[in-house]
């Protein structure tokens, strides 16, 4: 299994939210190069970024903060947010990332991923509230249920889905295991939880599982109530 931490990125700073509401912000730091880098000296492979201005623009809002932290680190990078064209795509890739996270166009347009991830190392994130899968950062709820969305790309090429239990997100408060086994069994993909990662018990139990292949740290690094360096040992 992996860990991949997370740096969130808003108005060029590494910030964390509740519940995926943009007024609710804490600032970590102004410069998320040196997060990355710190991330990388705990012993982490990957990074996990989310533009999340770009998230709610529908195209790319932090792309200097994204060449530092790519120029600053030798980690791989995954990134989302605001990722709606090929070309968009293209540029990132060019710029060094190593997998590309297509969010609110996977609902939208599940064909134009599925046609992206024939070309490019591609991740599906599906965010979902009680089940049911959301999008534009977050900001709007559909009527379609995580599990179907995932089963869409059991076959597609995808490297990767990305779950994340949006009640969860940032609270601090456990994993939901059962949704992200859920969304792995459906997908047959590698599967990563995202959201409410609070101790190591939580990376024990996403472990344990035995569908989980990743999950996302976040705000339990920056606040302290997860070891990094013992989470990493422990795998």
């Amino acid at each position: 299994m992996d860990i991949l931490p997370a740096i969130d990125l808003k108005d060029g700073k590494a910030v964390r939210l509740s519940k995926g509401v943009m007024d609710s912000a804490k600032i970590y730091s102004d410069e998320p190069w040196q997060v990355a880098r710190r991330f990388e000296e705990l012993g982490s492979k990957w990074v996990h970024i989310v533009d999340l201005n770009g998230a709610f623009m529908g195209e790319p809002a932090n792309l200097e903060q994204i060449k530092k932290i790519r120029e600053n680190c030798n980690l791989k990078i995954e990134l989302g947010g605001g990722i709606r064209d090929e070309k968009t795509i293209q540029m990132y890739l060019e710029l060094g990332v190593d997998r590309l996270i297509l969010g609110s166009i996977a609902l939208k347009d599940p064909q134009f991923v599925k046609d992206m991830a024939k070309k490019y190392p591609i991740a599906v994130g599906i965010d979902a509230l009680n089940g049911m899968v959301a999008v534009e950062g977050w900001a709007e709820v559909s009527t379609i249920q995580a599990t179907a969305l995932a089963k869409e790309f059991a076959n597609a090429g995808v490297e990767a889905i990305i779950c994340t239990d949006i009640s969860k997100d940032g609270m601090l408060c456990g994993v939901n295991v059962n949704f992200t086994e859920e969304i792995a069994k459906e997908s047959g993909l590698y599967t990563i939880a995202s959201g409410g990662v609070k101790d190591i018990n939580d990376i024990i139990s996403c472990k344990k599982n035995g569908q989980i292949g990743g999950v996302i740290v976040g705000k339990a690094f920056y606040e302290g109530t997860l070891n990094l360096k013992e989470a990493f040992s422990i795998l």
